[in-house]
């Protein structure tokens, strides 16, 4: 052993003790041993390069597939799936401090909705309509369980006693950039930890027993999706479609728009011949006009995926519970609200990078109405306007799903504390509207509408929309004649 190596591992060594008398588990220790060898050994920097992949030009079309589907197959394949939702965000971003899936996103028949309220509403009809059990498994954190899990046993409509509603995600320690050790954080030691990334849900699942549970209750199919992604509906096409392929892993893709430039989308491996996840992260220097062509890379990854029991339990003992995917390496701060704090790394991997391991993996294209995530208060505005009606089945409705670009200004919108103080009515209707820029600090009165490319400029000082205003290009529209 060099001596490099060896401070290498007496460095890891530090972080594994850590993890120990954390309470972590011998499955998350070894996986957070693979990402930080991969991360030191400097095979996490691989780039994928333009010239050594194919683009994904021919998908099958979901509308198409709907024609074609035969409904009591599609209801026998939906009868053998279970919906599991990442649940183990706080929403940080936003200045959440609980789960991110208890954020009221609308109300419906004068009932405040969360995000959690929804998806058990999507389930709930799935279940009565169609007589399907449907289980539902939340993955949480530690920090979202309990109000988690609280939230779903208050609902009298739901039970569910056969199958877990949970599995936990495991942690890992955020570690000094120049070191390699974990990170000490007096002021608030929870920062010191981080999540492994949503690649993490295949170890998860592989240390609850969570799949041979499934096979017991005869579940062959398991649909994956964010919590954050009201789209990411259980769908019987989708399952009718995936059981009738034959193909152990697919993945949900969608039209990329200019907005989507920037986001993973799959390609096909031209050594391997196996489809896989390019990250923008693992874009080579100087292939990325090529990667941002929307015209050459039509699809992106809406991380919902699909995959057959058997195919992942035999995957996960292939690897006895750790999947090598791909290492990303997030540089942070250890409290990433400040700058100034501490320089850090988080190891992470990504669920759609599973795709590259299973022969026979596939992708079917979706349409817009299936990818609604909500990562910021831009996103929560149009969520809450009115482009969308909560359907009785809990569908997030919408004409076309074709959105205004909304830039709200951070310094007084990001956090949602902020974000709710200036809209105390409602948010504006959005209807009209081609685009919102709002800069400065603007609270809103009720019943304001906002058409064409909608602007509101700093004043210096806080300002106002009176009730029943109409805001375009000029601002605050004048009311008098010309």
């Amino acid at each position: 052993m060099t001596e490099r190596e060896s401070m290498t591992e007496e460095a890891f060594e530090l972080s594994a003790e850590k993890m120990r008398k954390h309470g972590l588990s011998d499955v998350s220790i070894k996986q957070f041993k693979r990402l930080y060898d991969t991360w030191q050994s400097e095979q996490s920097q691989t780039f994928i390069k333009e010239n050594d992949v194919e683009a994904l030009k021919e998908v099958p079309y979901v509308g198409d597939i709907h024609d074609k589907m035969n409904q009591q197959q599609a209801l026998d394949a939906f009868s053998k799936t279970a919906f599991l939702k990442l649940n183990g965000g706080l929403g940080t971003s936003m200045g959440l401090e609980g789960a991110k899936s208890l954020l009221p996103v609308r109300r419906h028949k004068a009932r405040q909705m969360r995000f959690l309220d929804i998806i058990l509403g999507q389930v709930l009809t799935a279940r009565k309509r169609l007589g399907v059990p449907l289980p539902l498994i939340l993955m949480n954190s530690f920090r979202t369980s309990k109000d988690s899990l609280r939230l779903l046993k208050k609902n009298r409509l739901f039970e569910q006693h056969d199958v877990p509603l949970e599995i936990i995600q495991h942690v890992e320690p955020k570690l000094v950039l120049e070191t390699g050790e974990p990170v000490d954080f007096a002021e608030d030691p929870e920062l010191e930890w981080c999540p492994p990334g949503h690649g993490d849900v295949y170890s998860t699942i592989w240390e609850s027993g969570l799949l041979d549970i499934l096979q017991d209750k005869g579940i062959k199919y398991l649909f994956i999706s964010n919590s954050d992604n009201l789209g990411a509906r259980p769908s019987r096409t989708l399952a009718w479609h995936f059981a009738k392929s034959g193909s152990p892993f697919m993945v949900e893709v969608s039209r990329r728009t200019k907005a989507d430039r920037k986001g993973g989308h799959i390609v096909f491996d031209r050594k391997s011949g196996h489809l896989m996840l390019r990250e923008m992260s693992q874009v080579a220097p100087g292939d990325e006009s090529d990667a941002t062509n929307i015209r050459k890379h039509p699809y992106f990854n809406t991380n919902s995926i699909w995959v057959r029991v058997d195919a992942l339990k035999a995957k996960l003992e292939e690897y006895d519970g750790v999947l090598p995917l791909p290492v990303i390496v997030n540089k942070k701060t250890v409290d990433p609200t400040d700058s100034d704090t501490q320089e850090v790394v988080q190891l992470e991997t990504a669920m759609g990078a599973a795709i590259g391991l299973f022969e026979g993996a596939s992708c079917i294209e979706v349409d817009r109405m299936r990818f609604l995530p909500v990562k910021t208060t831009d996103d929560l505005f149009i969520m809450r306007s009115d482009r969308f009606h909560l359907t009785d089945s809990y569908e997030m409705e919408d004409g076309n799903y074709i959105f205004p670009n909304v830039q709200l200004d951070e310094r007084y919108y990001k956090n949602i504390n902020d974000f709710n103080e200036r809209f105390p009515y409602s948010i504006p209707s959005l209807a009209a509207a081609n685009s919102v820029t709002i800069q400065g600090d603007w609270t809103f009165g009720r019943d304001v509408t906002m058409f064409a490319d909608a602007v509101l400029s700093d004043q210096g000082r806080p300002s106002y929309v009176p009730n029943g205003e109409f805001v375009g290009p000029q601002g605050v529209e004048p009311d008098e004649w010309v």
